[in-house]
């Protein structure tokens, strides 16, 4: 009698394989919330990825101020060439989204994501990187702001470390 292993690679078994990747890329949406985070994620941007666009929160930027009258949400993402896009657009047109903090900054404007990911049925992904000279209170104050929102915190040490949770993600 043969193993189950040895019968399984049998041609007769072959036939009720598969045929084709059992994967397909994802379309991640990866959000930077505040400055260091954007550098962060600048050279992620640079390497090759199958489904990731890269974006920043105009929330810690000087030149914008998210929510003021007229402007909702349609103003409140940069790419990294700069053009400014529609939040709840780029959430409808993802399969999920990763953002970015550095510990000790502030991660508050997750909120504003969150409720996009939220209206669209999106899971939201959040990364904290300790930066120098972060303390362990300035990490456990930004998994205070994201943990309510996030479906997954982990805190990343690295670049390295977030380009391999990308990878493993299917970006």
């Amino acid at each position: 009698m043969q193993s189950e292993s040895a019968r399984v690679t049998t041609a007769q078994e072959a036939r009720y394989r598969i045929q084709y990747p059992n994967s397909k890329t994802r379309a991640v949406k990866i959000i930077a919330l505040d400055a260091p985070s954007a550098q962060i994620i600048d050279e992620l941007a640079k390497q090759p990825w199958s489904g990731a666009t890269f974006f920043r929160a105009l929330s810690f930027s000087a030149e914008s101020t998210p929510g003021r009258a007229g402007e909702g949400l349609s103003s409140w993402l940069n790419d990294l060439a700069g053009r400014t896009l529609d939040l709840v657009g780029e959430v409808a047109s993802s399969d999920f989204i990763v953002v970015v903090s550095a510990a000790g900054e502030d991660a508050r404007a997750v909120s504003v994501i969150a409720d996009a990911c939220t209206a669209h049925h999106k899971t939201l992904v959040a990364l904290v990187v300790p930066r120098e000279g972060a303390t362990d209170a300035d990490v456990t104050a930004s998994m205070g702001h994201l943990r309510p929102f996030a479906r997954m915190l982990v805190i990343a040490h690295d670049a390295d470390y977030i380009a391999a949770m990308l990878t493993a993600l299917r970006a």
